[in-house]
Formats: structure tokens, sequence, C-alpha cells
């Protein structure tokens, strides 16, 4: 099993930015890669960003590219999502989550969620 927890949400202004955090813990070791996801009032829950744990690999939201970077470091088991130039349509509750293989099956870990809230 693997634990997570994030830090770093909070309230900015629009084009300021913000850096999260996501620290893993127990099972490190199966995870494959990282990532973020969003969840706005009342829509559901997307991909943000996600870094591959081994290569370093990275993916974005078309919404975020050029304005997000994921990053991970390996010695402190934490992915950081640093988040610049926020506009009003990036409020959301951010969770970090893990995602592991082993054979043919999946497991994804979350963490407890962060609140960003950019204001106009």
């Amino acid at each position: 099993q693997v634990q997570l927890v994030e830090s770093g949400g909070g309230l900015v202004q629009t084009g300021g930015s913000l850096r999260l955090s996501c620290a893993a813990s127990g099972s490190i070791f199966s995870i494959d890669a990282m990532g973020w996801h969003w969840q706005a009032p009342g829509k559901q829950r997307e991909l943000v960003a996600a870094i591959s744990i081994s290569g370093g690999s990275t993916s974005y939201a078309d919404s975020v590219k050029g304005r997000f970077t994921i990053s991970r470091d390996s010695a402190k088991d934490t992915v950081y999502l640093q988040m610049n130039n926020l506009k009003p349509e990036d409020t959301a509750v951010y969770y970090c989550y893990s995602l592991s293989k082993s054979g043919n099956r999946v497991y994804m870990n979350w963490g407890q969620g962060t609140q960003v809230t950019v204001s106009s």
C-alpha cells in the first residue's frame, strides 16, 4: 500500500504561481508513475499531469501545457507540480495519485486532495 500526502494548495490571484507537493510512503518501490488530477465543482476528476518514476517522462492536459511542470525528487519520494500563470479555470481540488502495475493488474492510490483557488 502507498500513502500519499499533499501540500501547497491555497488562494492566488490570476497570473500567480503555486507549487504542490506529494510525498509518498509505504510500498514506494512498487510505484511506476505518479501525477495529479483535478476536480472542479460539478465536474469529473481529470488528469492534469503525470510522470514516470523510472524514466521521468511526462504528460500534461492540453489546458496546462506550457504553464504547469511536474517533476520528481527520488531522494525524497516526492512529486511536485509547479503551476505558473494560473487562471480562474484552474480552480479545483487537486489530487495526487500513484500507479503501480503487477502483471496485468493496475493499482492506484490517492491523496486527500488540496484546494487551489485562483481569483480573477
